[in-house]
């Protein structure tokens, strides 16, 4: 696990890019405190921070072939490195390290451009073709690993993180204005936008050669939906559980000390236990919780954990925690507002002081359809399918508008909302539960300038794009699919992966291996959400090695208490935050007023959108921090 930097200049890499080369690897420290290499040769410059996982001694980087035509940074591990080394080996390739990176730059000498179809595992790889002058840029399937790149005037810059980019003086800071109004809908930022114009990111399942006639893009890899097959129960269950055997045998390759995330929740369980299986040493597992008894889920952990006699560490997250916000507005250097970025830092801080790699739960919800909403957007929608869409709009959307708004009333007898949840098509019925911040409460909180910059923008085409985009007519998949696509890659699995670079831990996923996931594309989805229930299939499957106590329970999630934080110890510290000065004139000042009082009457809980406000107010004086410290 590492970092990686590069620039690309057909004019030669000139001095003052030297430095900049040395300053970009530098900044990204945290993600390869273990050493760091440079190889600069006529148009190409690359960078390497390493974080020592597989071959400690003799796994540096650059790292070229035999006769230094082909060189390659890389960020990620390479599972299934052992069988494509014994491969390419048999084919006369001659390796002088233990590393997964040399799999690398062989096995593009054997397949060129397809070599990355071959490969097993997450990464973020750039591949110096010198024979053709080529750069080949690859991210993985899901996009685990970030990969970030600039075109500017005198060339190509690309790293791991966007701090290494803004690193080279020519690399311009304009904001993406659309970026930001999905950033207010979603709390992230989708791929292929930053907050900056000018720096993207390499999708998920992508690939970027640069050269001579430029920059073109190719994907590589989908996930299908479209072709469900039909098996007993007990087929799937063992296909499950011998997939996901593999999927976890490989991830426990390392040459460093090895545990887990343990929530108490089914994903993080099934994977401690498949762990517990195949190891013969002591498993260490951790887990984090809080004061506030609704969101902690520490004493399920801490009982699982128990039962497998691993070694268990807790840490409990409170509000004075939040101190490390500055520090975490910097590691994701641009507006992210998951707030359960707090607790995973915290759990990677605890994890790293006892190992260097720890394997996750992460992506059996949206896998297996474990998310309620997935439930309630069935039902709203075979309501829709009733009713023709040139009734069910005019007359639902009137309802909806004429209908007296009842906020103070629970949600469920608020006829006004239920009205116009009807009114909406598929998408934007969608879009519309999963908006962190509701698109009317958006539409006023955003000012009337950035309105005027967008040009009528909304964050919902996005969604009609990737819903659009599977074959199947099956509602529940198409969901899965836009969710994997946006949901899972961009705030998920960003989340992780800059919490736990901040700690120097590297963090396996089995649950999200690429073979693993299309094995379960091809459940039919009743067998995911069945009786209104997710995950039915994958619990079945499970039901042999983790307790019914924790197949049967009711999903938590990773929730943090911000509501009763931001009427307590947060107020202090986010009223001037939140009230600042905002020089992007992005937001209604009169209405961040309005939310903050009305969140505080504790009549309404607009913590949501608070903490919204809150983490773009600390990125904007990151930046500006940044800004001044480079000029």
């Amino acid at each position: 696990m590492c970092a990686i930097a590069g620039i690309f200049n057909l004019l030669g890499i000139s001095e003052e890019q030297k430095a900049s080369l040395k300053r970009m690897g530098d900044v990204m420290i945290h993600r390869g405190p273990d050493g760091e290499g440079y190889r600069v040769e006529e148009s190409i410059g690359l960078v390497h921070r390493r974080l020592s996982i597989i071959d400690v001694e003799g796994g540096a980087q650059p790292l070229c072939n035999e006769d230094g035509t082909i060189w390659t940074v890389f960020n990620g591990e390479i599972y299934n490195y052992l069988e494509l080394r014994d491969q390419l080996s048999q084919k006369g390739h001659v390796f002088k390290t233990s590393s997964d990176t040399e799999v690398i730059v062989h096995l593009y000498e054997e397949k060129g451009e397809s070599f990355v179809e071959y490969l097993r595992g997450m990464f973020a790889i750039a591949v110096w073709d010198k024979a053709n002058r080529k750069l080949v840029l690859v991210r993985d399937r899901l996009g685990k690993k970030p990969l970030y790149y600039a075109a500017y005037k005198n060339g190509f810059v690309f790293a791991s993180e966007i701090k290494a980019l803004l690193q080279l003086p020519d690399v311009p800071r304009d904001i993406d204005n659309e970026a930001i109004v999905d950033y207010f809908s979603l709390l992230y930022i989708p791929a292929p936008k930053s907050i900056f114009r000018s720096d993207r990111k390499v999708r998920p399942a992508h690939m970027l050669i640069v050269d001579e006639d430029g920059c073109r893009e190719k994907c590589y890899w989908d996930l299908s939906f479209d072709q469900p097959e039909e098996k007993t129960e007990e087929q799937w269950c063992e296909e499950l559980i011998g997939t996901l055997e593999e999927s976890v045998r490989l991830r426990l390759r390392s040459d460093v000390p090895l545990g887990a995330f343990l929530s108490g929740g089914v994903d993080s369980s099934a994977v401690v236990a498949l762990m517990n299986a195949m190891d013969s040493g002591v498993i260490n597992t951790c887990s984090v919780g809080f004061d506030e008894k609704e969101f902690d889920e520490s004493g399920y952990a801490r009982s699982f954990a128990q039962r497998l006699a691993t070694q268990h560490h807790e840490e409990t997250v409170r509000p004075d925690a939040l101190a490390v916000l500055d520090k975490l507005a910097w590691h994701y250097d641009e507006p992210f507002a998951d707030s359960s970025a707090v607790p995973t830092y915290y759990v990677s801080r605890a994890a790293r002081r006892h190992v260097t790699v720890a394997l996750s739960g992460d992506g059996g919800d949206e896998n297996f359809a474990g998310y309620r909403r997935y439930h309630h957007d069935l039902v709203e929608n075979r309501f829709r399918s009733l009713v023709p869409e040139r009734i069910r709009k005019p007359l639902f959307g009137t309802l909806g508008a004429i209908y007296p708004k009842l906020d103070w009333a629970p949600q469920m007898v608020r006829a006004q909302a239920t009205f116009r949840a009807f009114s909406r098509d598929p998408v934007e019925g969608y879009f519309y539960s999963v908006s962190a911040i509701k698109p009317e409460l958006k539409s006023a909180l955003l000012s009337r300038d950035l309105h005027q910059r967008v040009n009528g923008y909304g964050s919902i085409e996005l969604f009609r794009d990737y819903y659009g985009r599977p074959s199947t007519a099956d509602h529940l998949s198409r969901l899965q699919y836009l969710d994997i696509k946006t949901y899972l890659v961009d705030d998920i699995l960003v989340k992780v992966d800059r919490a736990s670079m901040a700690n120097s831990l590297e963090v396996r996923c089995p649950i999200l291996d690429h073979r693993f996931m299309e094995l379960v594309a091809r459940i039919p989805s009743s067998l995911k959400l069945k009786n209104g229930h997710g995950k039915y299939i994958f619990k079945k499957a499970l039901s042999p090695m983790v307790p019914e106590e924790v197949l049967a329970r009711r999903k938590q999630g990773f929730a943090v208490p911000l509501s009763a934080w931001f009427r307590g110890d947060l107020r202090n510290f986010s009223a001037d935050i939140i009230d600042g000065p905002d020089p992007l004139g992005v937001l209604n000042s009169k209405v961040v007023e309005s939310l903050w009082n009305k969140h505080q009457s504790g009549n309404r809980d607009y913590s949501t959108p608070l903490w919204t406000i809150l983490m773009y107010r600390l990125w904007q004086r990151v930046a500006a921090d940044a800004s001044a410290a480079g000029k």
